[in-house]
């Protein structure tokens, strides 16, 4: 069996001798991948619905549609993407001619996150091979019947000799993070950010961490606060509320907050049912570390809704929290499940100065009808994204960047930009002699 510096020295071997570089071979590599996903999606979906409790409608649309959609764009624009791009020069240096050349980085780590364990592992590498790369896959350990199927089917799809998934825990991570990667990618918590930034600095291997952070909701005076809650509800609850840039807590202006929970409640109600223990399209928490952790948060307010939990299943109810003291544990921390606190504001100054107060977030989601609003909510503020009406939805927009600032990440990724995030944009000059 080879050990993990050995599988590393054959893929940089694969990489030096040039089989990544062609846009054949990359092209190759992301149909493979699309098929995989597209005849081994039973397989898939049975795993998410195993380690998760996903149901097989939200683990299609957000696991495996999504990175379909990824590679049919990435294939779309990718001849466009890596040619070279002239660039202007200033009258000293002419004549002559400028451009920026895309080249591959070499061999790269993606390290992926168990809450969606497929996505957050394959999305990254349809860069990495777009932008003519190979690859180390590491996905979760913490969604285990996920990674064995990552681990079974993507050697019989993509070329081996460019692409090697490790699986294990943390002796295995720590093995890869010592080893020279060209880049690591890593979806995850700050706390392990922090360790694969130590390992990459080593090497001085450029690394994209794309973290968490509470994800603000602004809610103001102007809106149909039914709209508002159907669109929260959707956003904060998929996978059991298990989502890096899910709604972590809200922030109702004036006297909303009253209405708004009871819209809350009325929608949670119609989504999963008096007993949401027995809805189809009500997740699981990932384990029992994470339910005890959740359910120390429940004290923090007056339950809305919600509340009930099952140790043995994993389960806690879509949970509103209402009269939350601002220090109370559920504010001090990334949520990461299905409770959602409401917080009284007096008014918009009050918002964003307990926005501004805290880490900057990885989202921030906003619900109003005025121009002004919104102007000074991206004036005023920082994060990853802003979502105006919608929250989540962001992320599925292949021409926008995704991740995030400060304690919630650093660097980019998504259609072009992840082209980017693994290529080398070097400057090349020519100049007659």
């Amino acid at each position: 069996m080879s050990t993990i510096p050995d599988v590393v020295s054959r893929l940089r071997k694969t990489f030096s001798a040039g089989v990544t570089k062609p846009l054949e071979w990359r092209r190759n590599q992301l149909n493979a991948l699309k098929a995989m996903l597209t005849e081994q999606a039973d397989d898939f979906l049975a795993a998410l619905h195993t380690d998760l409790g996903k149901n097989a409608a939200e683990a299609r649309s957000a696991e495996l549609t999504f990175v379909v959609n990824e590679i049919d764009h990435t294939l779309a624009h990718l001849a466009e993407w890596v040619a070279p791009e002239p660039r202007p020069l200033p009258e000293t240096l002419r004549p002559g001619a400028g451009r920026v050349v895309r080249e591959p980085l070499g061999v790269a780590l993606v390290i992926g996150p168990w809450n969606y364990p497929l996505h957050l592992v394959l999305a990254p590498l349809v860069g990495v091979l777009a932008a003519g790369n190979a690859a180390v896959v590491k996905p979760s350990e913490l969604s285990p019947t996920v990674s064995a199927a990552i681990a079974r089917h993507l050697p019989s799809y993509l070329d081996t000799s460019a692409v090697a998934v490790v699986e294990g825990a943390i002796p295995e991570t720590t093995e890869l993070l010592a080893q020279r990667f060209d880049h690591i990618f890593y979806t995850g918590n700050g706390a392990v950010g922090r360790i694969v930034l130590t390992a990459a600095a080593k090497h001085l291997t450029p690394v994209t961490l794309e973290l968490g952070g509470k994800s603000p909701v602004v809610v103001d005076t102007d809106v149909d606060l039914r709209v508002v809650a159907e669109r929260i509800v959707w956003g904060k609850f998929m996978n059991a509320g298990q989502t890096c840039v899910a709604p972590d807590y809200v922030l109702a202006i004036g006297d909303t907050a009253e209405r708004l929970e009871t819209q809350l409640a009325d929608v949670l109600r119609e989504r999963f049912g008096d007993d949401p223990a027995q809805s189809p399209v009500y997740g699981r928490i990932v384990n029992t570390r994470h339910f005890d952790r959740l359910s120390g948060l429940l004290a923090g307010g007056r339950v809305v809704t919600g509340g009930q939990t099952d140790r043995d299943a994993k389960y806690i109810a879509p949970t509103v929290l209402a009269d939350v003291p601002p220090d109370s544990p559920v504010m001090g921390e990334e949520i990461f499940g299905p409770i959602l606190p409401v917080l009284r504001v007096a008014s918009l100054d009050e918002a964003l100065t307990f926005i501004t107060d805290r880490d900057k977030p990885l989202a921030l989601y906003a619900f109003t009808a005025s121009a002004e609003t919104k102007q000074r909510i991206l004036a005023e503020t920082s994060s990853g994204a802003v979502g105006f009406g919608i929250p989540v939805a962001h992320l599925t927009a292949p021409d926008l960047p995704f991740g995030g600032v400060g304690e919630s990440g650093m660097g980019r990724y998504h259609g072009k930009y992840s082209i980017d995030t693994f290529s080398n944009l070097k400057a090349v000059l020519d100049k007659p002699l």
